[in-house]
């Protein structure tokens, strides 16, 4: 990833933030078919440092886990919140005229070693911490015990896990940087104008950067 020093973050703990945040990852891999890219959901666990592990499972029929053997070199690509930005939102325009667009956004790189588990006990264990994460505060959070025995034990016969002990981890945070602290203002100005979700959590990010 081409990475210029002020985009780069280096912090673990607000990496492993936006991992937790957005865990929905792209997982790369090289293949004896090419390059191939699966989307799942990780968890990521902070030990052992200094970068921890990333967890999660894959269908038993997708072909991955009988295409590469243990150890292939993968990586996860956990994409942020990114947006438009418009130049019209720098007041250097009205100087020099000299901007143009652009796109903000924030990912984070998780390079390893790739493994899969065929163990009902781990993945058991897995399911039910993703499970109790994502139901949390859930006025009736669905538990994998509120399903019958047998049917939970298919389920999990019909996965395989994946776990990946992270040995790089690269973060760009691409929030505006790179330009003078009154852009910088007019960009914050403007994504909160614009009134989306989106446009309001990168308000707060460049908003940080100043």
């Amino acid at each position: 990833m081409y990475l210029p020093k002020h985009f780069e973050e280096m912090r673990v703990p607000v990496l492993h933030d936006l991992m937790r945040t957005y865990p929905l990852a792209a997982l790369v891999t090289l293949t004896v078919h090419g390059l191939d890219a699966n989307h799942l959901p990780f968890e990521i666990d902070p030990e052992p440092t200094p970068f921890g592990i990333l967890r999660g499972h894959i269908a038993r029929v997708n072909p991955l886990w009988r295409d590469l053997a243990s150890g292939t070199p993968s990586l996860a690509i956990f994409q942020g919140p990114d947006t438009y930005i418009s130049p019209s939102w720098y007041p250097s325009k009205k100087e020099t005229g000299k901007v143009v667009p652009t796109w903000n956004y924030v990912v984070v790189h998780a390079h390893g070693p790739l493994y899969f588990i065929d163990d009902k006990v781990w993945l058991r264990q897995l399911v039910d911490r993703l499970t109790n994460r994502y139901e949390a505060g859930r006025s009736e959070p669905w538990r994998t015990t509120d399903a019958p025995d047998d049917y939970i034990d298919k389920m999990l016969g019909a996965i395989v896990g994946v776990e990946i002990p992270i040995t790089q981890l690269t973060g760009k945070w691409k929030v505006s940087q790179n330009r003078p602290a009154e852009d910088r203002q007019g960009v914050v100005a403007g994504l909160r104008q614009e009134g989306t979700e989106a446009a309001a959590v990168m308000a707060e990010l460049v908003r940080r950067v100043g």
